[in-house]
């Protein structure tokens, strides 16, 4: 498979783990998006391993019901590494209040192994 369509693919199961639902939802999305030693770095969480994935994503879901997650702009990757844009929007009124850039770490198997996150647009305090 080309680099790029690795990358595209990572990305898109990377978003299908941050939109999943239900508690067996997030954690088969989990385990089809990182690889089993995976880990997740933004300034507000740092988790490592599928369990704590799961709850980190569960815990963003909760914060803020009726949100999605979806990719902004084009996915820029090289060598196993990609970088992407992203906010999270209302299905109730379309606002994203929340918007950031990450750059992960694409495994031999195509899975993220790592993420490093950046949260470029927070809602005022």
């Amino acid at each position: 498979m080309p680099a790029q369509d690795v990358h595209e693919t990572a990305v898109a199961r990377y978003f299908e783990a941050w939109n999943a639902t239900g508690p067996e939802g997030i954690r088969k999305a989990v385990e089809a998006a990182w690889t089993q030693d995976g880990t997740y770095t933004d300034p507000l969480a740092d988790a490592a391993g599928p369990e704590a994935l799961a709850a980190v994503i569960a815990a963003v879901q909760e914060q803020f019901p009726g949100f999605e997650f979806r990719r902004t702009g084009e996915i820029d990757g090289h060598h196993g590494i990609v970088r992407f844009t992203w906010e999270l929007v209302s299905g109730a009124d379309g606002s994203a209040p929340v918007a950031g850039s990450d750059v992960a770490v694409v495994a031999e198997d195509g899975r993220i192994r790592t993420v490093y996150g950046f949260l470029d647009r927070l809602p005022q305090a």
